[in-house]
C-alpha cells in the first residue's frame, strides 16, 4: 500500500470491532442493573420449553405426513437458486472488490460520525441521525437510536444497491435472462433484510424483552398454523363469512355447469338498462373481489345505477377438471352470454372481463366475430387485462422451460393447488406480502387484522393443469394471441384484428401484475372504437375504487395517442373513481330502459333458481 491514506482493509477490520462492541450495548443496557428475578427466570424457561414442544410436535406431524409441506418450502431448492444467482454476479474483479470495500468503509465512518458517547459510556445519537439511505422497513426510530442497528441496516441497503447494479453489468445475458436475474436478485435481497432476523431487528428485540418472550410463543403458533395449511396468512380468516359480511349483494344462482355458476343480482331500481351486464372475473381468484362489502362492491354500485348484473362464479379445479383447457373457458363465456340472452329475451349483453378472464373475453369476441355472432356482445370492458404479452412484466420470469417443467411436476392429479399461485403473486411484492407478515406475525406475535381484501387475497383457487400450462406457454411465453390464426379455439382461428365491438379498457398506473404498458397494447389490435382509461393505484385497488371513497384518480385522453407515453403526455387527470366515467360510457352504447320486473327479479313467481347468491362454487376449496 502507498502512504496516501490508511489501508482500507485495516479500516474495515477496525470497524467491525467497534461494531461488535456497539452491537452488544443494547443487550447490556437491557440487563444492566436489573438482574433476572426467579419469576423471570421461570418464565423464560417456560417460553423455551413451549417453543421446543411446539416445534417437536410439528416435526412429528411431518414424519407421519411427508407430503404436508408444500414443495416450494423445500430449502434445497432455494439454496440452489441462490447458488445459481451468486455464480452470475461479477464480484470477482479485484478492482470492483476494492472499490466496494472503500465505499463500505466510507459509509461506516459516515454513520458512526452521527453518534457520540453518552455520560453513561454508551453510544448515543447526536440529535436525529442523518443517515444516507432511507427505507420504510427501517422507519422505526429504534433503527437509528443506536449505532449498531444504524450500521446494520445502512450496510444492508448499501450492499443491496450495489448488488442490483451488478446485475446490469453482467455480460452475455439476453434481455429476458437479465430481467429474470433482476427479479431473483430482488427476491434474495428482500429475504436477506436484517429486519427479517430477530437478533438484528431492534423492534423485535425490544418486544421480546417487554413480553419476556411471549411474542415468540404466539409467533410460533402463527408460523406452525401457516406451515400446516401450506400458506402464509395475511388476515384473520374467521372474521369473514361468505354471504354474511363478504359477497353480500342479494341475488340468485340461475344457471350452473360443471365449470361455473351464473349469479343474477336483484335490482334495486324500478327501471333498469335494457341490455344486461355479465362480469367474467379471473378464475385464479374468487369473484367476490368485486363484491367485498356494501361500501366497496362494484356489483352493488352497478345494480344501484340501474344495471341488470350477472356474475360468473368459476369452480375451483379438482381432479375431475384435469382435461379442461382454454377452449372450455371461452365456451363457458359464450354459454353465459347465451343463457342471459335467452333468460331475459334480449339480443345482446354488455360484458366485463377482469385480468385473465379479460384475455379470454378478447378471444371470445374474435370467435363471435368469425362466426357472424358479434352482435351478441354490445360492448366489452376490460379490467387490467392483457392480450399482448410482450411487456407482461415480472410474471414473464416464471415461463421459461425450466419453470414450466417445475409447475407441471406440481400437478400430478391434473390441477395446480392455488397456494402455489398465491406464493408466486406474493413474491412479486415480497416486502409487502411476505416479509412484512413474517416480522409482524411470526416475530412480533401480533394479532391478524380483519381486512376483507387481504382475506380475499388468501382465498386461493385451484387451476386446471392443462389450461394453466397452455396459458403460460401459448400466451405469456410465445405471445400467440396477437398473431392472427396462431391460436384456434373451438376449431375457430382467433384474430383480434377483426374485433369491432365498442371497448372500454381500464389499466392501473402502478399495476405489477398486468402493467399499464402491456394493457395498452390492446389498442394496437382491436379494430372497433376504444376508450382507454388509466386509473391510479394497481391491479386491485385501481379497480376496486368506489366513488364514495374519494381515493386516487384516473386519466383520459380524447385525442389519438399512439402509445401509452403519448396518452400520458396529453391526458387529463380526474380526481376520484373512474366508475362514473364507465357508467356514462356504458349508457352511451345503449340508453334503452326496461322495467325491473319478471325475470329481471331473479327468484320471482315462476322463476326456477338453483340457490341464493353467492352460491356453492365460491365456497368450494
Amino acid at each position: 500500500m502507498t502512504d496516501n491514506g490508511p489501508d482500507p482493509f485495516t479500516n474495515m477490520f477496525e470497524a467491525p470491532a467497534k461494531f461488535a462492541r456497539a452491537l452488544m450495548a443494547p443487550m447490556a443496557e437491557a440487563s444492566a442493573g436489573t438482574p433476572l428475578s426467579a419469576e423471570d427466570m421461570q418464565h423464560w424457561t417456560q417460553v423455551g420449553t413451549k417453543l421446543q414442544a411446539m416445534w417437536l410436535e410439528y416435526q412429528s406431524e411431518q414424519l407421519s405426513d411427508p407430503q404436508a409441506l408444500a414443495p416450494y418450502l423445500d430449502p434445497t431448492r432455494w439454496m440452489q437458486v441462490a447458488q445459481d444467482w451468486f455464480r452470475q454476479m461479477p464480484i470477482a474483479d479485484p478492482a470492483q472488490q476494492q472499490a466496494l470495500l472503500q465505499e463500505g468503509v466510507a459509509l461506516w465512518q459516515q454513520v458512526l460520525g452521527q453518534y457520540g458517547m453518552g455520560t453513561d459510556g454508551q453510544p448515543e445519537a447526536k440529535g436525529e441521525p442523518e443517515l444516507p439511505r432511507k427505507d420504510r422497513r427501517f422507519a422505526d426510530p429504534r433503527w437509528r437510536a443506536h449505532p449498531a442497528f444504524a450500521l446494520i441496516h445502512q450496510t444492508y441497503l448499501f450492499l443491496a444497491e450495489r448488488v442490483a447494479e451488478m446485475v446490469d453489468r453482467v455480460e452475455g445475458l439476453s434481455d429476458d435472462k437479465r430481467e429474470q436475474l433482476r427479479f431473483t436478485t430482488r427476491a434474495i435481497t428482500e429475504a436477506a433484510s436484517p429486519s427479517n432476523f430477530p437478533l438484528l431487528n431492534p423492534v423485535v428485540m425490544e418486544r421480546t424483552l417487554e413480553t419476556r418472550g411471549d411474542n415468540l410463543v404466539k409467533g410460533m403458533e402463527h408460523l406452525l398454523a401457516d406451515l400446516r395449511r401450506g400458506q402464509l396468512s395475511h388476515t384473520d380468516a374467521s372474521a369473514f363469512t361468505l354471504g354474511e359480511n363478504i359477497a353480500v349483494t342479494p341475488g340468485k344462482v340461475v344457471h350452473e355447469t360443471p365449470l361455473y355458476q351464473l349469479i343474477q343480482y336483484s335490482p334495486s331500481t324500478e327501471e333498469v338498462m335494457e341490455t344486461p351486464l355479465v362480469i367474467f372475473p379471473p378464475w385464479i381468484n374468487r369473484f367476490y373481489i368485486l363484491d367485498l362489502n356494501e361500501k366497496k362492491s362494484f356489483v352493488k354500485w352497478a345494480v344501484d345505477q340501474g344495471v341488470t348484473v350477472f356474475m360468473v362464479s368459476w369452480k375451483s379445479a379438482d381432479a375431475s377438471m384435469k382435461d379442461v383447457v382454454w377452449d372450455d373457458y371461452v365456451r363457458a363465456q359464450i354459454d353465459a352470454i347465451d343463457t342471459i340472452r335467452d333468460r331475459l329475451g334480449v339480443k345482446s349483453v354488455h360484458a366485463i372481463g377482469y385480468c385473465v378472464a379479460g384475455t379470454t373475453l378478447a378471444a371470445t369476441l374474435s370467435l363471435l366475430h368469425r362466426r357472424g355472432e358479434a352482435d351478441k356482445v354490445k360492448s366489452a370492458t376490460f379490467f387490467t387485462a392483457q392480450v399482448d404479452f410482450e411487456k407482461a412484466g415480472e410474471l414473464l420470469n416464471f415461463v421459461d422451460d425450466q419453470q414450466l417443467g417445475t409447475i407441471k411436476a406440481l400437478t400430478p392429479e391434473g390441477y395446480l393447488d392455488g397456494r402455489y399461485m398465491a406464493a408466486t403473486f406474493n413474491l412479486l411484492r415480497g416486502t409487502d406480502l411476505i416479509w412484512n407478515y413474517v416480522v409482524n406475525n411470526y416475530m412480533l406475535g401480533e394479532d391478524y387484522p380483519a381486512f376483507d381484501l387481504l382475506h380475499w387475497n388468501g382465498d386461493v383457487t385451484n387451476l386446471p393443469a392443462k389450461w394453466h400450462q397452455q396459458y403460460l406457454r401459448d400466451l405469456y411465453r410465445d405471445n400467440k394471441l396477437v398473431e392472427a390464426g396462431a391460436l384456434s379455439v373451438d376449431n375457430t382461428p382467433i384474430d383480434l384484428g377483426i374485433v369491432e365491438t365498442p371497448t372500454y379498457v381500464q389499466a392501473g398506473k402502478e399495476d405489477h401484475i398486468a402493467p399499464a404498458e402491456s394493457v395498452w397494447r390492446i389498442t394496437d389490435h382491436f379494430k372497433g372504437p376504444l376508450k382507454f382509461v388509466l386509473a391510479g393505484s394497481g391491479h386491485i385497488a385501481g379497480v376496486v375504487n368506489p366513488p364514495s371513497s374519494g381515493k386516487y384518480q384516473y386519466w383520459t385522453n380524447e385525442g389519438s395517442p399512439r402509445s401509452l407515453a403519448e396518452f400520458r403526455e396529453g391526458a387529463v387527470e380526474h380526481p376520484g373513481s373512474w366508475w362514473p366515467d364507465w357508467i356514462d360510457w356504458l349508457e352511451e352504447q345503449d340508453g334503452a330502459k326496461a322495467p325491473a320486473k319478471g325475470k329481471r327479479k331473479p327468484g320471482g313467481k315462476g322463476d326456477k333458481i338453483i340457490e341464493n347468491a353467492p352460491g356453492r362454487y365460491v365456497a368450494t376449496r
